[in-house]
């Protein structure tokens, strides 16, 4: 970092120092205008609008990762419920798993989402409690031939768990994006000092337009950013479904059976 600042100051140097003393002496006509400072702001814009663009690529793939992971836990716990179906009505392990995945989706749903929200990928312990459960049933079922099947589901459900957890955390560094608004301050600056002092109306209007245009786009960036917090949102639609059809086939085989958690996902005193 101290090597890009110093070369950085070097350059800069160098180039007005050429520009003082090495040109004159190379350029024997030259007029001594150079450059305007309109012609220096249109390389700041683009460069501007280059880094707003790369980084909104990178802000909206981390939502998209983000929205992947969250139908995928949903379809492995899904998954988990049916695969449950193959043992036997009468079996309390059967009831069991079907009880742990609704208070698991419910713990997810009410406890960890609203921390996801935050910008927080630490989670929520409540879903680890059903998750772990979820292990100790399977214990008692190593001798079955749905052992397998449950086991591999509940891992796909962790490695989505695990990945939703991970793009809850912004992408963007708070440096990078304090670096791009004054990049895109100082831009409209320039901009604006390079205006014509008369008859200027519609590079006002142009002005504004193009401020507009980059301030929404720093914000998008910041929204999609945080893909479990912002105005554009991914929310825990998939994960509710999965839940509505578990509690559906759990109340429908054991009906005199209570889940054996609230409405938030937390065990119910014994």
């Amino acid at each position: 970092m101290v090597l890009v600042i110093v070369l950085a100051a070097l350059a800069l140097l160098a180039g007005l120092a050429a520009n003082k003393w090495l040109r004159p002496r190379l350029l024997k006509e030259d007029d001594g205008k150079g450059m305007a400072v309109k012609d220096l702001v249109g390389p700041l814009l683009t460069m501007t609008v280059l880094l707003l663009s790369f980084v909104l690529v990178t802000a909206n793939g981390s939502y998209g990762k983000a929205e992947v992971a969250a139908d995928s836990e949903a379809r492995s716990l899904d998954q988990l419920v049916e695969t449950a179906g193959y043992l036997p009505v009468s079996s309390p392990q059967r009831a069991r798993i079907q009880a742990d995945a609704i208070c698991y989706a419910r713990a997810v749903r009410t406890q960890e989402w609203p921390t996801m929200a935050k910008g927080s990928g630490a989670g929520s312990p409540a879903p680890s409690v059903w998750s772990t459960d979820f292990r100790t049933v399977f214990g008692q079922l190593q001798d079955k031939p749905v052992f397998g099947m449950l086991v591999s589901a509940d891992n796909d459900r962790s490695v989505a768990r695990d990945e939703r957890l991970t793009q809850a955390t912004p992408s963007i560094a708070a440096a990078i994006f304090w670096f791009l608004l004054a990049t895109l301050v100082i831009t409209v600056m320039a901009l604006g000092f390079c205006l014509p002092r008369e008859n200027n109306r519609s590079q006002i209007v142009t002005l504004t337009v193009i401020t507009v245009l980059l301030t929404t786009t720093l914000i998008i960036i910041k929204d999609v950013d945080r893909p479990f917090g912002g105005i554009v949102d991914v929310k825990p639609t998939a994960l509710a479904e999965a839940e509505r059809q578990a509690t559906r086939d759990f109340l429908a085989h054991h009906p005199a059976s209570r889940i054996p958690c609230d409405d938030k996902g937390n065990r119910r005193a014994v």
